[in-house]
């Protein structure tokens, strides 16, 4: 593994408006994403899409991922296009994060970052 922790970029979209292939607003979600951490400096970018999944389960491959990479110490950033990306409940999406994340910071262009924080 290299030294340079990711930079996770985290797309969701609902099977209620999931279509054939990869969807429309998934294609929308990443390219905001890829371009938000490129003008802001952040590199080492991966993409984790769950297309066609509800927000309401916290069992979505891409999202089991990520939280795998997170606890590895792999993830210094998460980058969502808003906290209903992550999981539409927010306590249970505050509960979960908390586990694994310490800082977490807001951007005024309406994109959530959360930083993982070094782990001892």
């Amino acid at each position: 593994m290299s030294d340079k922790k990711i930079t996770a970029l985290y797309c969701r979209l609902s099977r209620d408006d999931a279509q054939a292939g990869e969807s429309y607003s998934i294609k929308n979600q990443k390219d905001i994403l890829e371009k938000y951490a490129k003008d802001n400096g952040f590199t080492n970018t991966q993409c984790f899409v769950d297309d066609g999944f509800s927000g309401v389960s916290f069992t979505r491959p891409a999202f089991l991922e990520m939280m795998e990479a997170c606890e590895n110490g792999e993830v210094g950033t998460i980058i969502v296009k808003d906290h209903s990306r992550l999981g539409r409940n927010r306590l249970l999406s505050v509960s979960c994060w908390k586990k694994i994340l310490t800082v977490w910071a807001f951007d005024t262009s309406q994109l959530w970052i959360i930083l993982t924080a070094q782990r001892d």
